[in-house]
């Protein structure tokens, strides 16, 4: 339950600071600020879309842990889950993304690729009780978040590298100075976290250990996303 709790704390705080930084995205010429306004509005429904759905994943689970649903209806919300989940993946690939913004969007449709495949994998454990399902479950779950933090930051560099754009002049390249060392920071303040919570086997030695770590984690996942450029 405390992973499931930490889960959906993680997915909430990547999720409004991507949907943030889309909001934030515009340019300076209206009709080149109209197009990208339109890819902004797109980007941000899909992430809303990808958000909502996680959420609603694991209530279910809690819903039927609580009594409130049978398992039959758990896998029939299963079962919807991945149909609609495969769904949203897809229009990633229908957006009008600006060249710039390319490898952003890849990243983010990759993150909800490993996520898609991680509710695979606990879909399988809640079904089989194969703990092997729920450790692939766990490690694509963080991979997501890793995918989609990466997104984030390509989107930051884009969105910094566009100063003006008119007639007469071109898009500048992302400004990535900045932006390295918040990423060094920030990679910093997570090897404190390993250091303080994991002894030297890089195991925890209890679960109140293990969930200060992940707390700490997010807390340094949270700053870089806060103090990117």
């Amino acid at each position: 339950m405390k992973k499931k709790k930490i889960q959906n704390i993680t997915i909430g705080i990547i999720a409004i600071s991507i949907i943030g930084a889309i909001i934030a995205y515009n340019y300076s010429v209206d009709q080149t600020k109209q197009k990208g306004l339109q890819f902004g509005v797109e980007l941000e429904q899909i992430q809303l879309e990808v958000k909502d759905l996680q959420n609603n994943f694991y209530s279910e689970k809690t819903k039927w842990e609580e009594g409130d649903i049978t398992k039959e209806e758990l896998f029939e919300f299963y079962d919807i889950h991945l149909s609609e989940f495969n769904e949203i993946i897809s229009k990633y690939d229908d957006l009008n993304s600006p060249e710039l913004f390319e490898s952003s969007v890849e990243l983010l449709k990759l993150s909800s690729e490993t996520q898609l495949s991680s509710d695979s994998e606990y879909i399988k454990w809640i079904e089989t009780g194969d703990e092997s399902a729920k450790v692939r479950s766990d490690s694509q779950f963080q991979e997501s978040v890793e995918y989609e933090l990466q997104g984030l930051v390509e989107f930051y560099s884009a969105k910094t590298g566009i100063k003006n754009y008119d007639e007469d002049a071109k898009f500048e390249a992302p400004q990535t100075g900045l932006t390295q060392k918040v990423i060094q920071v920030a990679e910093n303040m997570a090897s404190e976290c390993d250091e303080e919570y994991k002894n030297e086997s890089g195991e925890f030695d209890s679960d109140e250990n293990e969930v200060e770590w992940f707390n700490c984690i997010n807390e340094a996942k949270k700053w870089k996303i806060e103090h990117l450029p």
